[in-house]
């Protein structure tokens, strides 16, 4: 591209330079990430803006795309192209002729109306039109011009990531209303579990059930400041007995769902596994993540990174059939279920490629039920069409995954970490097919997270999501 290229650099007509008549055009089509990202940006929540309730009305055309990208398109055309940079914008008196849609590519065309020399002031006719040539906006716009040329190297504007998206937000929605879900939050003795448990009880997911030793409890809560009045409390002496006494109450029919508080995940779990007096029913239980990446087209389920460290492969069959029941639960009606390895092709020295095709023809022979499974999958063939195709993978799952299964749980931690700290994801998890859904929150988890997760923790109880609803 030579130097003198319109999309390398931007160059302003000074007060000198510019005739009346003439003019400078700048385009844009209109996205629903546009709005995301202004409704971000500035913090306005109006309906108008954010609820899809509005999206087909007049208002919320007048109210976002006008004012979003009339003046700011104009005032863009006005500092880039005429008078460009150097520009000081005066005002503008704009008028909206016509609704604008998501999907409209609006055109700001400016027009030299008139010059005063005094002080170089420039008005300007700006007419934005759409692809059919409607004019949407007529208005005029004051400026003053720069009286210095100015030639500079376009600046590369960052990549901005928006989400969450819709369908996980109506996902964690639908926990609103109902019955509150009787929860044993275990070993509660620091801020952050009595907050989550607190916050999740003012949104109404649950009822509290605070297990511990109830003196921490009260300090705990003093320090944070909150009241644990009406609150039932009930008495154990440290982290394991807490967790004894929470599955106790599970099985009894007490408690329909426990959070974990300041215990080490290993303590919290290891009643809920006992093979006789646990949670267990007559298959394995494991873990999964309803994760939001900004960049991917909806919501990912990705397990299990949390329960089975090195799962085998009757393991691994409970854990695709887990996450396919509980995807059913979220509404994803047939989930699309990519098997990952390090590679697409099968291969006897890397046995979760094995697993992987074995699993596949389970899914055939009806072994597995309710999705649509490939695999093995490299984690690009299964997120991106491109990327699938480039390999020749051909299939309803590549590039379009609605559940990632990972080889063990090493594997599947270090990915889940990646999207959250790295890809700027939101993740929220479950632990499914006890006889009670468990939410293994961490300390690093937001409120936000905990929050979310115990949503998905109140849509799984009130499905009563069991094997079949038999109990081991």
């Amino acid at each position: 591209m030579p130097d003198g290229s319109t999309d390398l650099f931007i160059e302003n007509r000074t007060y000198d330079e510019m005739t009346i008549g003439e003019t400078a055009s700048l385009s844009h089509t209109v996205t629903q990430r546009d709005i995301d990202l202004f409704a971000t940006v500035t913090g306005d929540v109006n309906p108008a803006h954010v609820d899809p309730a509005y999206a087909e009305t007049d208002m919320f055309h007048h109210i976002i795309i006008h004012g979003m990208w009339g003046a700011g398109l104009i005032s863009a055309a006005l500092g880039t192209k005429l008078p460009g940079p150097g520009t000081i914008y005066l005002g503008q008196d704009l008028h909206f002729r016509h609704p604008v849609n998501i999907g409209d590519t609006i055109t700001a065309t400016l027009t030299v109306k008139d010059k005063k020399a005094e002080k170089k002031d420039v008005t300007l006719d700006c007419v934005c039109t759409n692809q059919m040539g409607e004019a949407v906006i007529t208005g005029t716009a004051f400026t003053r011009a720069p009286t210095a040329k100015v030639r500079r190297k376009r600046v590369t504007l960052p990549s901005v990531r928006v989400g969450r998206h819709a369908e996980t937000q109506a996902i964690l929605d639908r926990a609103h209303g109902g019955t509150p879900v009787a929860t044993g939050i275990v070993f509660p003795v620091d801020a952050p579990s009595l907050l989550a448990a607190l916050d999740a009880a003012a949104a109404g997911f649950i009822r509290p059930v605070l297990i511990g030793p109830a003196a921490r409890i009260k300090a705990a809560a003093q320090a944070a400041g909150v009241d644990l009045a009406g609150l039932a409390v009930v008495e154990a002496a440290d982290a394991p007995e807490a967790a004894a006494k929470a599955v106790t109450l599970a099985r009894g029919g007490d408690v329909a769902m426990l959070m974990k508080g300041d215990l080490h995940t290993d303590v919290f779990m290891h009643p809920a596994l006992a093979a006789d007096t646990g949670l267990r029913t007559s298959r394995h239980i494991s873990h999964v993540y309803l994760v939001d990446v900004p960049d991917y087209a909806r919501p990912l389920l990705l397990t299990d990174v949390a329960i089975n460290i090195r799962p085998t492969l009757d393991e691994k069959v409970s854990i695709v059939q887990n996450a396919i029941d509980f995807a059913h639960v979220i509404g994803i009606a047939r989930p699309r279920v990519a098997i990952l390895a390090a590679v697409e092709t099968v291969n006897d020295r890397m046995p979760s490629t094995v697993d992987a095709a074995a699993l596949c023809k389970m899914a055939d022979r009806g072994q597995i039920t309710g999705g649509v499974l490939d695999g093995p999958l490299a984690f690009d063939n299964a997120v991106n069409e491109a990327a699938a195709a480039e390999k020749g993978i051909r299939s309803d799952v590549a590039g379009h995954a609605d559940i990632l299964v990972v080889p063990d749980l090493e594997a599947g931690n270090i990915l889940a970490k990646t999207l959250t700290f790295l890809s700027g994801a939101e993740a929220a998890g479950v632990v499914i097919s006890a006889r009670v859904p468990i939410i293994v929150t961490s300390r690093a988890d937001s409120p936000a997270t905990r929050l979310a997760s115990c949503a998905l923790g109140v849509l799984v109880a009130r499905a009563n999501l069991l094997v079949a609803g038999e109990v081991a």
